[in-house]
C-alpha cells in the first residue's frame, strides 16, 4: 500500500551522478515533453510576468535553481524576446552532465548562462538576482534541507521567489502511470515520475515552510496539473540597473 500521508524519502534515479549522459539526456527530454504537454512551465512564466508587472523596469536578472536542461529559462527568454524588457538568465544545477546538455540546447540564447553549483552551499552575496525560479526541484530535497535553501533563496531574490512543484496525490500518481505509458520513453523517467509525485507536497506543508520566512509575503495556489505555485515576494531594491 503506497503511503501518501508523508513525503517519500527515496532518491530519484536521475540524481545519481553515475547515470550516463546519453541516458540523462533522454530523461530530461521526457521531463521537458511532459511540461510542454501539460503546460507546466507556463505556471512559472506567468508568475514571472506578474512580478515584473508589479515592479516595472527595463532589465531583470532571473536565476533558475535546479535548471535541468534549461528548458524553463529558454521559455522565459522566448516570452521576453519581443518585449521592451531585457532579461539576464542564469541556470544553476549540481549535475555537470546536465549543465553540458543545457548549454548545448541553449546555443541560440546569448542571454542565458549556466553555472554548476550546489544549491545547499550557495552564498547569498555571490548570486544576487531580481527573481529566483525553482521549478520541479524542491521535491528532490528532504524536509530538513528545504528550509536551508529557502533561507538562501529569499536572500538572493530582490523581488521574489517562484516555486512551482508537484502536489502529492494518489490521483496524480495513478494518472501518471497511464500517461507515462504513451508519453514517457525511458524507464528512469517512468519510475522517477512516480517517485516525484510521492515526494511532492500538500498545501499545509508548504504553508508550514512559509512560516519560517516571516519577512516576506507568501501565496500558495493549486494549479493544473497537480501543481502548486508558491510565490514569495521579497520586494527589496533591485541590484539590476
Amino acid at each position: 500500500m503506497i503511503n501518501f500521508i508523508h513525503r517519500n524519502t527515496d532518491p530519484e534515479l536521475m540524481d545519481d551522478p553515475n547515470v550516463p549522459e546519453a541516458v540523462l539526456r533522454k530523461v530530461l527530454e521526457d521531463i521537458s515533453r511532459v511540461n510542454r504537454l501539460l503546460n507546466g512551465n507556463r505556471i512559472t512564466v506567468r508568475a514571472v510576468e506578474q512580478l515584473i508587472k508589479e515592479t516595472p523596469r527595463d532589465k531583470y536578472t532571473i536565476v533558475d535553481m535546479g535548471c535541468g536542461d534549461g528548458q524553463m529559462l529558454r521559455e522565459v527568454a522566448d516570452f521576453y524576446r519581443n518585449k521592451d524588457i531585457e532579461v539576464r538568465l542564469v541556470g544553476i544545477d549540481l549535475s555537470e552532465k546536465g549543465i553540458q546538455i543545457a548549454q548545448e540546447l541553449s546555443k541560440g540564447y546569448p542571454e542565458i548562462q549556466f553555472l554548476r553549483q550546489d544549491i545547499l552551499k550557495l552564498k547569498a552575496e555571490a548570486l544576487q538576482c531580481d527573481i529566483l525560479l525553482c521549478t520541479l526541484t524542491m521535491h528532490h530535497f528532504s524536509n530538513t534541507e528545504i528550509p536551508i535553501f529557502l533561507d538562501q533563496f529569499v536572500k538572493l531574490a530582490n523581488l521574489g521567489v517562484v516555486i512551482n512543484d508537484l502536489q502529492r496525490s494518489k490521483v496524480a500518481y495513478y494518472l501518471f502511470k497511464l500517461f507515462s505509458i504513451i508519453f514517457i520513453k525511458t524507464d528512469i523517467g517512468r519510475l522517477d515520475g512516480l517517485t516525484s509525485i510521492k515526494s511532492g507536497f500538500l498545501k499545509d506543508e508548504l504553508t508550514a515552510f512559509s512560516k519560517a520566512i516571516p519577512n516576506a509575503y507568501h501565496s500558495v495556489h493549486y494549479k493544473w496539473a497537480f501543481r502548486y505555485l508558491w510565490l514569495i515576494r521579497t520586494n527589496r531594491p533591485s541590484v539590476t540597473k
